[in-house]
């Protein structure tokens, strides 16, 4: 999938009610790092609050920050958002697109007297904290440069907003209730830096005001930014979007989560072998609930979904939780559906899957003994490819001179077979045992050593079945081989 440009919408007027607009969310992650599991569960209350109401779902990646932000993480955005089938009905829109329309709505706070010329040089505003920490005050910018009128030589200036110093800025918060900011709490925040890039604080109320963006769901970690944003759309003449900051995802240890705890790449889980469904399952119930039902299938996920359930309390990640997930939705999976993410393991663990061989029979064999898709294609190798030795401690259990006889038996009476399926072959290797008077584990283990490769497959009758009866004839062959060459090697 590749980072598609379109063609932002145009800019919305003021919008003076809500009660007016269309439902409409977005999802604007910053292309800074990879997409992990708190910015999907972000995507997806978005995502579930824009289906439950009809409304509009945008992407919108923010790119401002030039340094730190990358083609490859981009590209993770979209895949890992592609994967999860969580798709955009508007976007991807790249603010590096918008930077003529920044420059427009800067130009006119500037005309206005809401912005003003910053000349203070970094290490003037380094001094300025460090006396103002030095006084137990708050850092803060103490608006020297509000009434400048003229430009300081060998200085760019950047852009702030003049910040309202009295009142309060009160907004109804669809987790937290209502939350009051003193606007003496806040400074002349930067709306451009001298290099000509807008700030985020500043972009992202652009972005969302000419989109009328309806709710703006996103972490708590953005309650502090949210004042700030709502006076600049009143600076504007705009009516600011509703709001609903959703609680961090904790660690286990209480600490905010982080690569240690699972905080990386979302792709990571497909690789790790878990499911879409599972990873939304598991992520939608990080701070939301419906009664105590802990399976939802994304229709469900959909008509029931309501920000207003959100928790106010932190989540905490449980890897644990997630992979008793996935194994449900795997053991409970029509096997059809698990055939392309088999496929997709096998090909990344570089096995080509022979398109005669019973796919959807093998997902069966595998599933309800695997907890993740990666398990399943690590134990589906030896149906699509020859292995180079035997498992050490399966082989010298099991691949012994005294199976000799019985592994003949079951591969000449095998050959002889005049149907291959599961029942024929059972019935081969039950003779057998029966015959030579053994447990018919003695009879089937040291096969499934044989044809596997080592001491775990599905039972061992969907084992020959599936594998099929040359393959599974040439490899006891290779077995007894094996057998016969380390017994005159221990003999010699």
């Amino acid at each position: 999938m590749s980072a598609t440009i379109r063609a932002f919408p145009a800019a919305a007027g003021p919008q003076n009610s809500h009660q007016t607009m269309s439902v409409k969310t977005r999802f604007a992650p910053s292309p800074t790092g990879y997409l992990h599991i708190g910015g999907v569960r972000t995507a997806l209350f978005n995502w579930l609050y824009a289906r439950h109401h009809g409304g509009t779902y945008v992407l919108r990646i923010e790119d401002t920050d030039q340094e730190r932000s990358t083609e490859e993480a981009i590209q993770v955005i979209l895949d890992g958002l592609a994967w999860l089938q969580l798709d955009a009905d508007e976007g991807p829109f790249f603010q590096t697109h918008r930077y003529d329309r920044y420059r427009e709505a800067i130009a006119r706070l500037l005309e206005q007297g809401d912005a003003y010329h910053c000349y203070c040089t970094r290490e003037e505003l380094e001094a300025m904290r460090a006396a103002q920490l030095a006084a137990k005050q708050k850092p803060r910018y103490d608006g020297r440069c509000r009434n400048r009128t003229e430009p300081r030589e060998g200085v760019e200036p950047v852009i702030r907003f003049r910040n309202p110093d009295e009142g309060s800025v009160v907004f109804e918060d669809h987790v937290r209730g209502r939350i009051r900011i003193a606007n003496s709490e806040l400074d002349d925040l930067v709306l451009m830096r001298s290099d000509g890039h807008p700030t985020y604080n500043f972009s992202v109320v652009i972005d969302d005001m000419d989109m009328a963006m309806s709710l703006v769901i996103r972490g708590e970690d953005h309650i502090n930014n949210t004042p700030r944003q709502i006076n600049i759309y009143r600076a504007l003449g705009a009516e600011p979007p509703e709001y609903a900051h959703v609680p961090l995802i904790m660690g286990p240890d209480g600490a905010r989560l982080s690569k240690r705890h699972g905080a990386v790449s979302v792709l990571h889980y497909r690789q790790a072998g878990f499911l879409p469904e599972a990873l939304l399952n598991y992520l939608v119930r990080l701070g939301w609930s419906h009664g105590d039902q802990e399976i939802f299938s994304v229709d469900e996920m959909i008509e029931l979904f309501d920000i207003g359930d959100v928790n106010k309390s932190a989540s905490t990640f449980d890897i644990e939780k997630l992979t008793w997930l996935n194994q449900h939705y795997i053991k409970n999976a029509d096997p059809e559906r698990l055939v392309p993410e088999l496929l997709w393991q096998l090909e990344h663990m570089g096995v080509t899957a022979d398109a005669e061989r019973d796919l959807e029979g093998i997902v069966r064999s595998l599933q309800e003994r695997s907890t993740t898709m990666l398990e399943m294609a690590q134990g589906a190798q030896f149906f699509f490819h020859d292995f180079d030795s035997y498992h050490e401690k399966a082989a010298k259990q099991h691949l012994r001179p005294v199976v000799l006889e019985p592994m003949r038996k079951v591969r000449a009476e095998l050959a002889a077979l005049d149907e291959w399926n599961a029942g024929s072959v059972h019935e081969v290797i039950n003779g057998v045992a029966n015959a030579l008077e053994l447990k018919l584990g003695k009879v089937a283990q040291p096969i499934r050593v044989a044809v596997s490769g080592g001491p775990v497959s599905p039972p061992i009758d969907q084992t020959l079945a599936l594998l099929g009866r040359d393959k599974t004839l040439e490899r006891i062959d290779s077995a007894i081989a094996f057998i016969e060459a380390r017994a005159a090697a221990q003999a010699g």
